[in-house]
């Protein structure tokens, strides 16, 4: 598995939200992903491990888990050759929407 198909799934992405804000233990991450079971959150946790999105540590009992934001720059340069496009998408939307007002009310 790599980087692209490990954030594919949505509770991963939500684990990584989590440790984005700051370092957290397991448990921590089971009581925030509350419909998820311990197992579940444990392989998602295993799943990033071993693609170098999250590091772990312990500390006494508990392992502590910490994003690898370094690994984001995989995606973010993968992106950024798309970047490019984005402005010219964006403006065609944009003189769509004027030209076809009736067809896109605002309320």
């Amino acid at each position: 598995m790599d980087v692209f198909e490990a954030i594919a799934e949505p509770s991963r992405r939500e684990v990584l939200d989590l440790l984005a804000e700051r370092e957290r233990p397991a448990g921590e991450l089971v009581e925030h992903l509350h419909r998820l079971t311990q197992p579940a959150v444990s392989r998602h946790l295993r799943i990033l491990r071993e693609v170098g999105l999250v590091d772990v540590r312990p500390e006494g009992q508990k392992r502590i888990y910490a994003l690898r934001a370094d690994r984001l720059l995989e995606i973010e340069n993968w992106i950024s050759r798309y970047r490019k496009y984005w402005p010219r998408h964006l403006d065609a939307l944009e003189q769509h929407l004027a030209d076809n007002p009736e067809e896109h009310p605002h309320e």
